[in-house]
């Protein structure tokens, strides 16, 4: 029990910090818009583009997401451990924070690749690929180091237990 209780802690932990770095970081991103604003009208200059659009929505759903896995993961670590909670409450809240935490790192990589796309189209045509190339490389280690502990942790919360314990039927 105490060996799960620290287990939890420390992925609630780091997820915590990584949550909150792109919190703060993306923030700033949110109102550093791409291309600028108009001088006279203060509407910003891609306003038109669909990439644009694009942007300004993963921007959002980034900033919605990462939040919420920030206060889910707070959830977690201020928890009282006790044993009931492991069987359902704790699994739960850590594969809802860690699904809120990929879906925030994906949108922000799209918001990154849509920003380099707006800033550099034209002239500088081919230099944004390398650069997606690049930004899948986080939401595809992401996926690979955090997937099993999702899956595992899915298993063992809603599948069949060691004691054959009745399960509620998730879907």
């Amino acid at each position: 029990m105490v060996e799960a209780e620290i287990s939890m802690k420390g992925t609630a932990t780091s997820c915590t910090v990584v949550g909150a770095l792109i919190v703060t970081i993306m923030f700033a991103a949110a109102f550093t818009i791409p291309g600028g604003n108009n001088g006279t009208s203060g509407i910003p200059m891609f306003i038109n583009e669909n990439l644009f659009l694009v942007f300004i929505a993963s921007d959002t759903i980034f900033l919605i997401f990462s939040t919420t896995s920030v206060i889910i993961f707070l959830g977690i670590l201020t928890s009282r451990y006790a044993e009931e909670d492991f069987l359902q409450n704790l699994p739960t809240k850590m594969m809802i924070g860690l699904l809120t935490l990929f879906i925030a790192i994906a949108t922000m990589m799209i918001a990154f690749s849509c920003g380099l796309v707006i800033m550099l189209h034209g002239k500088y045509s081919w230099v944004p690929i390398p650069g997606i190339l690049v930004a899948s490389i986080p939401v595809t280690s992401f996926v690979w180091m955090l997937f099993p502990l999702l899956v595992q942790t899915f298993i063992s919360t809603y599948g069949p237990g060691i004691f054959n314990r009745k399960v509620k039927q998730w879907y």
